[in-house]
């Protein structure tokens, strides 16, 4: 004989049906386990790097510049008036990548090329009012994006995580 069910009755649970109560939160799934790659540091800075570059790339992307022309700004703004071989050695950049972005900065009129005063074979580079400029608007926009990285540190944190990062990455002065 079968047994009655009433129509109100719901079915009992099982394993497959099984269902949160009305209001209650889903189950979480659980955390995936920390492989061994996960707790090297190396890793975890290359992740938090990785977090930072695309913060700041897309914040100097607003701004209609890419990072390492940010960066050849930047060091023009401080050596200025740079040989682009002493440029390319200030950045770790080969010269030949630095030749293709100093062509872009200048054909947007944010650095100028001229003989070096002091070897008139070589080409020097300025910034121009308007590289000038953008430069300052790149790099509020930059700062803001690291504002963004750092949020989760308390002031002490961020001092701290600051002087660690220099002192592991051997720039230290």
């Amino acid at each position: 004989m079968a047994a009655e069910t009433s129509p109100t009755a719901k079915p009992p649970r099982t394993a497959e049906t099984t269902e949160p109560p009305p209001g209650a939160e889903p189950p979480r799934k659980p955390e995936p386990p920390l492989t061994a790659i996960r707790a090297l540091p190396s890793w975890l800075l290359g992740r938090a790097a990785a977090r930072g570059r695309t913060l700041v790339a897309d914040a100097l992307a607003a701004e209609g510049l890419k990072m390492w022309h940010h960066v050849a700004l930047s060091a023009v703004r401080d050596l200025a008036p740079v040989a682009q071989a002493d440029l390319a050695r200030g950045i770790a950049l080969d010269p030949k990548d630095l030749v293709g972005i100093l062509n872009d900065l200048q054909s947007a009129g944010l650095v100028v090329r001229a003989p070096d005063p002091g070897d008139r074979r070589k080409n020097a580079v300025s910034l121009t009012e308007e590289g000038g400029l953008l430069l300052e608007r790149c790099e509020q926009a930059a700062r803001t994006a690291n504002e963004e990285l750092l949020a989760p540190l308390t002031t002490a944190e961020r001092e701290l995580f600051m002087l660690l990062l220099t002192r592991i990455s051997g720039t230290e002065g």
